[in-house]
Order: structure tokens, then C-alpha cells, then sequence
């Protein structure tokens, strides 16, 4: 969602200072700021994950089927 908001001065420090230390848009310091600050004291926020892609060539076995890694997983009685 786009809007416009209207920033005190002191917000604006802030957030540029902010922006300077931890190198991240001002996009992305106002919502994790507006997400704090709307879940209320004592709720925690959500986690936060980020994906690493894996390449594949570092497998300790080859998993060239459904049922292979499976068994590989869960032994041979899987189902």
C-alpha cells in the first residue's frame, strides 16, 4: 500500500539516522518500526526468515527420487 505521510523533524533525524547505521531503505525501517509499535507491549513479533539458496553439490547422497529420500529419512519401513 502507497501513502504519504507527514513526519515531525525529529522523526525524520531519526529515521535518517537510522537509514545511515544499518544501511536499509526507508521503506524497510518504517514498517519494522510501524510492526513494533502496533503489536503492543508483550507480543512478540513474528520471526523473521531468510532463505539461503543451496546449491546441491554438497550432498552426502544422491536423492534422485521421492522414495529414496524418504527412505534415506525415515529408514526402510517408510510409508
Amino acid at each position: 500500500m502507497r501513502t504519504t505521510l507527514t513526519l515531525e523533524d525529529d522523526v525524520a533525524a531519526l529515521l535518517r539516522g537510522e537509514m545511515k547505521r544499518s544501511r536499509k531503505s526507508l521503506k524497510e525501517i518504517v514498517n519494522a518500526a510501524l510492526r513494533r509499535g502496533l503489536q503492543g507491549p508483550g507480543r512478540a513479533a513474528p520471526p523473521r526468515y531468510r532463505l539461503v539458496p543451496h546449491d546441491g553439490k554438497r550432498l552426502l547422497f544422491p536423492l534422485d527420487s521421492v522414495s529414496e529420500a524418504l527412505r534415506y529419512a525415515e529408514g526402510e519401513e517408510h510409508r
